[in-house]
């Protein structure tokens, strides 16, 4: 999860690279039609992400809703992948990626215990208001860069929490029987 989290925040390299792309009136995936860089690095945080669900869907525990994170985690991943791969379909995917964002953010409210689910709820509200930000922003056509970019921040923050959430807590060592 830290690699991807990591090559997701990529786009933070365009403070360094001269892109060309405004950061307060170009939405964020205006990057990938930049340096290449920024198509790797997403395409890395795809595979990452990716790559990650399996081992999550392992550490939950055997529920529907744990289930539904580690693959929200994958999923993700794909939708990533397929972003880096086709940055012409990147405003579509980028709404697809904010519905799988909100899915997995529901099913942590719903299994996580009682102090990380403050967390998650929180993190669920925050993910709402940055993608009806994103989506007024478009529709207004002021700003969208600024909450494009805020938006990714948002994904990045809730994904270093899940991972930091799946290294904290103890994997369980056995089914209770009962």
């Amino acid at each position: 999860m830290g690699v991807a989290v990591v090559a997701y925040s990529g786009w933070l390299l365009e403070f360094f690279l001269p892109t060309g792309v405004s950061p307060v009136r170009d939405p964020a995936e205006a990057l990938l039609a930049g340096p290449p860089v920024f198509r790797v690095l997403l395409a890395v945080s795809g595979i990452a992400f990716l790559l990650a669900g399996p081992p999550l869907h392992r550490l939950g525990p055997v529920q529907w809703s744990a289930r539904l994170s580690s693959i929200s985690v994958s999923a993700f991943g794909a939708l990533v992948l397929a972003q880096a791969a086709y940055p012409a379909s990147s405003t579509v995917l980028s709404s697809l990626l904010s519905v799988v964002l909100t899915v997995g953010v529901i099913s942590l409210v719903l299994w996580w215990p009682p102090g990380w689910r403050a967390l998650a709820v929180a993190g669920l509200v925050v993910v709402m208001a940055t993608w009806l930000a994103v989506v007024l922003s478009r529709q207004l056509d002021l700003f969208e860069g600024v909450f494009t970019r805020i938006q990714l921040v948002v994904r990045a923050v809730l994904f270093g929490a899940g991972g930091a959430y799946a290294f904290i807590k103890p994997a369980p060592r056995h089914v209770p029987r009962g």
